[in-house]
């Protein structure tokens, strides 16, 4: 009897070390597997915000053309575009500011050639909006090279222009305007890299305040200031 017992004895122990090691394995497997899903929720998710990212900042909308700078004219000028993105323009640039009421596009665009970034936005745009946008251009890209005001006759209530760039959008908050500003302003078809958007020969009136600065024979047009071109960090 003692034998038999003792048999039994370790026939009990096995059966229970074997349950002992089933469970084991089943806890290793519900841990990995739990560990698994958690690292396929987290690609997921990560993979989704990039996407959505990519998707929200694309510039796939952006029209380009092809214009050949240098044109100077006096008089007013008939674009294509609206508003232009180039083309002939004013002998004197438009100061790099937020305006509350519309420049001339002549001065603008002379300001596109020197790099900046012209945002306009339909007049009857609400003023929420239209804070929000200055708001967007104050904290968006260089600021010396920021063009901010109301224009008329809008294909879309926001237009980001540069040289012979152009994006419309339909709110101030877009993700895709910061977009367009980073890889458009003073960016790599600029005709004049390093002109200012500034200075005393710049235009700072509205186009309600002054007509065009009409050029004579005998007025010399400005001189060109050129600094040294702008950090690309945010290209």
């Amino acid at each position: 009897m003692t034998k038999e017992k003792a048999q039994a004895r370790r026939e009990h122990l096995q059966k229970m070390r074997a349950e002992q090691k089933r469970k084991e394995r089943r806890a290793a497997l519900l841990m990995w597997g739990a560990g698994g899903l958690v690292v396929v929720v987290l690609v997921g998710v990560v993979g989704f915000y990039l996407i959505n990212q990519a998707r929200e900042t694309s510039l796939d909308a952006v029209v380009s053309v092809k214009y050949d700078a240098g044109k100077h004219v006096t008089n007013a000028v008939s674009y294509k575009e609206t508003p232009p993105m180039g083309g002939e323009h004013n002998p004197y640039w438009q100061q790099c500011a937020i305006y509350d009421k519309p420049i001339h596009p002549e001065h603008a665009v002379h300001s596109l050639e020197h790099g900046a970034v012209w945002i306009t936005y339909r007049p009857d745009l609400p003023k929420a909006q239209v804070d929000k946008l200055k708001e967007v251009a104050s904290s968006t890209g260089q600021q010396d090279y920021m063009l901010v005001s109301p224009f008329p006759n809008l294909p879309a209530p926001v237009v980001a222009s540069s040289w012979g760039h152009q994006l419309k959008l339909q709110t101030p908050d877009d993700p895709k305007l910061g977009a367009f500003v980073k890889r458009y302003q003073n960016g790599s078809d600029t005709p004049e890299p390093g002109a200012v958007c500034g200075g005393p020969q710049a235009v700072t009136t509205t186009a309600d305040q002054a007509p065009l600065p009409p050029v004579s024979d005998q007025q010399q047009a400005p001189t060109e200031t050129v600094s040294p071109a702008p950090s690309q960090s945010q290209q």
